[in-house]
């Protein structure tokens, strides 16, 4: 980086190339997960969203019925 701020814009633009490179060597170590993977993960993102919205539904109706309870009662 101190390379480039000594060659001001034109350092910068010459250091692209070298950036291009490297961003594809650091691509190119990437492990991407299989179609099974991503299919599962998905899958498994559906229920566990279904499960816990299914679950602060109920927290929530619980606690609405005790504070009209509650609210009932001071009335």
């Amino acid at each position: 980086m101190a390379e480039a701020s000594k060659g001001g814009v034109a350092g910068w633009f010459r250091n692209i190339p070298t950036f291009i490179q490297q961003v594809r060597a650091e691509t190119a170590k990437v492990v991407w997960p299989s179609r099974r993977e991503t299919v599962m993960t998905a899958v498994m993102v559906v229920i566990m969203t279904t499960v816990l919205s299914i679950f602060f539904f109920g927290v929530d109706w619980a606690f609405s019925r005790i504070v009209r309870f509650l609210l009932s009662l001071a009335a």
